[in-house]
């Protein structure tokens, strides 16, 4: 069993659904609207647990209700909560989700987990370092996404970025990660280029350009290749790409391939947006299995 580390986001996502998208300065009725566990991290955490990874999540709620419900949530989906700090007199983060036609925006407000600091990271390095491969996303502060990126690279253990939201990441920070897995708004932002073949064939079998229902595009050090992904009716795209990046980090722990991981993290991330919610359609590993034959 793949044992795997989330250094990542805990959030309540605010769901809200509507047929059209409001314009500036416009109010419309929207259709529905629900309170649903989520977060960057806590996405990845749980989609890597029903897909058969030992899974540990190091991040901070805040000492509220919602924190509450997110925990139980977490350990309700077997996601081990111990290192999961609460902070005092903060709330827990907060994403606030509008979908509509198949797709959805986003606006994060981060709250108890600017707490997640490198000084809390540091208690823990030693379960680190037992790790077969780490996650870790940008819904917390930069300056600890670059401590655990420097921490895994002197431990020797691979480490998956998934640079969102889109910011800037330093050069020194993207040679010290395993694997980048951007989609294509936060490869332009990070690299500063529309070229896609430059950025990716300066950084073979690293960066993973994920282009929603055109699949994956990458460099494997001879040519680009592109893995394509599998068709299906969508109602909720919300969490498919942390399905994506826990069932990669996953497959690639395990030993297999990058086209075979690919290929196994597309399926994956294909059936999380057939329900509703990030978490609601999250595959378990037999239901992946059992699709990937067809």
């Amino acid at each position: 069993m793949v044992k795997m580390i989330v250094i990542g986001s805990l959030a309540m996502d605010l769901v809200v659904t509507t047929k059209n998208r409001p314009k500036k300065g416009e109010t419309i009725i929207g259709e529905s609207f629900q309170t649903i566990p989520g977060g960057k991290g806590a996405n990845q955490a749980v989609a890597g647990a029903r897909l058969g990874a030992d899974v540990t999540m190091l991040g901070c709620v805040g000492n509220d209700e919602f924190g509450k419900e997110i925990l139980n949530n977490l350990d309700a989906n077997n996601v081990n909560t111990t290192l999961i700090k609460y902070i005092e007199d903060i709330p827990s983060g907060t994403a606030h989700i509008t979908l509509t036609e198949a797709d959805n925006s986003i606006i994060v407000i981060r709250g108890a987990n600017n707490f997640m600091t490198p000084a809390h990271v540091k208690q823990y390095e030693k379960i680190v370092e037992s790790a077969d491969i780490v996650l870790i996303q940008q819904e917390i502060p930069e300056d600890t996404v670059e401590y655990v990126a420097k921490l895994c690279k002197k431990l020797k253990i691979p480490i998956m970025l998934n640079p969102a939201p889109a910011r800037k990441v330093k050069k020194e920070i993207i040679d010290k990660v395993t694997y980048l897995t951007p989609n294509e708004h936060e490869a332009n932002l990070l690299f500063d280029v529309d070229d896609y073949q430059l950025i990716l064939s300066n950084y073979p079998n690293k960066v993973f350009v994920t282009e929603g229902e055109l699949g994956v595009r990458y460099h494997d050090g001879n040519a680009e290749m592109v893995i394509p992904t599998y068709q299906v009716d969508a109602v909720d795209t919300t969490g498919a790409g942390d399905t994506f990046n826990a069932a990669f980090a996953i497959a690639l722990a395990e030993g297999n391939s990058i086209n075979n991981s690919l290929k196994f993290a597309n399926r994956a991330a294909s059936l999380s947006v057939t329900k509703f919610g990030a978490q609601g359609g999250m595959p378990t590993r037999c239901e992946v299995e059992n699709r990937m034959v067809e």
